[in-house]
């Protein structure tokens, strides 16, 4: 009489136990019944019906996934290899699931497509200047070709471009170039106002005589303070004289 209790209620609590799953707070559920979509399952102890019910979990924080390196060619002919990372994330489950067989997957390839189209079309200095505004427009391009997946690309970001070695040395070579310029043009602009300091003193100097003359004096100081030395030098006759006159 027992065993014909028992086993029933064995067979209905394993029965329930078999459907019951358990969903985190950053995933959702995808219900197919008997093949067929069924709905979604919040976070949480959920139960659906064994042999008969399949729950397929999907992950709704951003993923990073990195874009292998593409070779490219510039749209001003120079062959280069660049890398990025794109962060995304599902913003509806269903569609993840029900409008492509493997959404991180088909993200990456489309990720290398447009990367390779994107930045075919723009010159090299662009690229290594202007990366901002190439990620922002590779983002809008991805973001609207992966919508009707559900999956948001939220950003991004060229990682590496890696230059030819010959382009490289060019490189170098120009920024070495352009240094020498700007000391060039920097030492230049020092000698042209040490120029127009120089003719105002000489201005004022020719104002005033008196000036050369504490000028002199001063000059003398300073080479009897610097050199230990003994200085023989002439005294013009007419310093002496404005010197002693009262």
């Amino acid at each position: 009489m027992h065993y014909a209790i028992g086993i029933p209620v064995v067979i209905v609590v394993l029965f329930i136990l078999m459907g019951l799953r358990t969903l985190y707070e950053y995933q959702r559920g995808v219900v197919f019944r008997l093949g067929k979509f069924a709905g979604m399952k919040g976070p949480g102890l959920r139960w659906i019906w064994p042999f008969i019910d399949q729950l397929v979990k999907v992950d709704l924080r951003t993923i990073a996934r990195d874009v292998p390196p593409q070779d490219i060619i510039t749209k001003d002919n120079v062959t280069v290899q660049v890398n990025a990372v794109v962060f995304m994330r599902v913003m509806n489950p269903d569609k993840a699931i029900l409008e492509v067989d493997n959404y991180l997957y088909n993200t990456s390839q489309l990720s290398q497509t447009t990367l390779r189209s994107v930045l075919g079309q723009a010159e090299l200095d662009e690229l290594l200047t202007n990366r901002e505004e190439l990620n922002e427009k590779l983002q809008a391009i991805l973001d609207a070709d992966t919508d009707p997946w559900g999956v948001k690309v939220t950003k991004v970001e060229i990682k590496h471009v890696d230059l030819p070695q010959e382009m490289q040395r060019a490189m170098a070579k120009q920024a070495e170039a352009e240094r020498e310029r700007r000391a060039k043009v920097i030492h230049a602009d020092g000698e042209y106002q040490a120029s127009k300091k120089l003719a105002e003193a000489a201005e004022v100097i020719q104002k005033e005589p008196a000036a050369i003359q504490l000028r002199y004096l001063q000059t003398l100081a300073e080479i009897s303070t610097e050199n230990s030395s003994t200085v023989v030098f002439p005294i013009p006759v007419d310093l002496l004289a404005k010197l002693t006159s009262k």
